[in-house]
């Protein structure tokens, strides 16, 4: 068993660390001048340009695509080191995935010639979206009211009209949608069939309206938009798979971001241990000597520590089993989103003991950390609402194995 890094992994880490400390950094002060979420987002996007010229966003897309990607775990290397420097810029980076992994899994070559080469080409801004939840409805397909957009084909072409909500970058730079929009919709043929399918829409186009930007509670300068589709067409051929057929789409395309989510909370841990620890190191507050001298102090450090640890653990091989396509790497994506995401904000809130009553004024950046850590057990699919509910249907398969994840 070996936990360590190829060298060319290695030599990516020392890269995401490096554009991290150069670029990722100066975020905080880009977004301190900004007071709406639309105009924060905007403020991130030369950051975006230049991780984009750097070639991070093309290592979402495989090597087969034309990308740079050779794995989850080297996405979790770039992550890891991102994400502890800057939880925005990076969520937008990383979220594409979401939006082009229904293309990489059902698409047709010309979809793939189409919607995925602007994200190889290391040039511009690209954005992709999955357009999934709704307000109300969420994300819930079984729910009557779960997805309520509509997509009518007459003529070859498809009508779509509908609202979305949380959907990261979904409205793009300018409010007129991203590059890429993978939307989920019930769709009505001529014939009389109905279902959920996903359709491709190429951005920026008339009839994306947004309605409000989210001024969340963290990922400040990360656009979540609530917006609708008003009359939005696009031709017959945008459809992604089989007419009737996002349900496995969609499921898989959250599965694979769900092992990425444990790495998101590993990398905010990682940034509030090392604060909180370098404080213990030196402040005395009022003492003769450092307070990690203080057994209370020390104790909490450790727990802290082994937490983040085993966050780290189950993440990572979470992604080394998808790499794998081991059987029960879908089982240990879930456990790194549901475990990692809830341990964050845990040990968040024991590292702001540690510190006291000055964690709790954003002089001091653990507060952003809790804040931004609030959002993992509940984006990506909340942990209650849709992951503990997919680790249930696969603990009551009949054929279920309980070692399925020892490999």
């Amino acid at each position: 068993m070996d936990f360590s890094l190829s060298p060319a992994q290695a030599d990516l880490r020392a890269k995401a660390r490096a554009f991290a400390k150069s670029r990722l950094s100066e975020v905080p002060a880009l977004l301190a001048k900004e007071s709406t979420p639309e105009t924060r987002f905007r403020a991130t996007r030369p950051v975006y340009e230049d991780l984009v010229r750097e070639g991070f966003l093309a290592r979402l897309v495989p090597v087969p695509f034309g990308g740079g990607g050779t794995g989850v775990v080297d996405m979790a290397v770039v992550a890891e080191e991102f994400h502890a420097v800057d939880v925005n810029v990076t969520l937008t980076m990383l979220a594409n995935l979401l939006g082009l992994t229904p293309i990489f899994m059902a698409g047709t070559p010309e979809q793939h010639r189409r919607w995925i080469a602007p994200f190889t080409s290391q040039k511009g801004a690209p954005l992709a979206a999955l357009c999934n939840s709704e307000p109300g409805g969420s994300a819930n397909f079984d729910a009557p009211e779960g997805t309520r957009t509509t997509a009518e084909l007459a003529d070859g072409e498809w009508t779509i009209n509908g609202r979305k909500q949380w959907v990261s970058a979904a409205t793009g730079w300018d409010g007129r949608g991203a590059d890429v929009l993978t939307v989920v919709a019930r769709t009505r043929t001529p014939d009389g069939g109905t279902g959920l399918t996903l359709i491709g829409i190429e951005g920026p186009t008339s009839g994306i309206v947004l309605e409000r930007a989210h001024d969340s509670l963290g990922f400040k300068g990360h656009l979540t938009p609530r917006f609708r589709f008003e009359n939005v067409k696009a031709p017959e051929s945008a459809t992604i798979g089989a007419i009737g057929g996002a349900r496995d789409l969609v499921a898989g395309s959250f599965i694979a971001t769900a092992a990425l989510v444990g790495v998101f909370a590993t990398a905010v841990m990682r940034a509030a241990f090392a604060f909180a620890y370098g404080f213990a190191a030196t402040e005395t507050r009022g003492g003769a000597h450092p307070i990690l001298g203080h057994q209370a102090v020390a104790f909490a450090l450790a727990d802290a520590k082994g937490k983040l640890e085993a966050a780290r653990a189950l993440s990572w091989r979470a992604c080394w089993a998808a790499d794998a396509n081991l059987p029960g790497a879908a089982e240990l994506a879930l456990h790194s989103k549901v475990f990692c995401s809830e341990m964050a904000v845990g040990v968040i809130v024991d590292l702001m003991r540690v510190v006291g009553i000055d964690s709790y004024d954003h002089e001091l950046p653990l507060a952003g950390w809790l804040q931004d850590a609030m959002a993992f057990p509940l984006f990506d699919g909340g942990n209650n609402g849709v992951r503990r509910r997919q680790l249930q249907a696969i603990l009551s398969a009949p054929d279920y194995d309980p070692l399925s994840t020892v490999g």
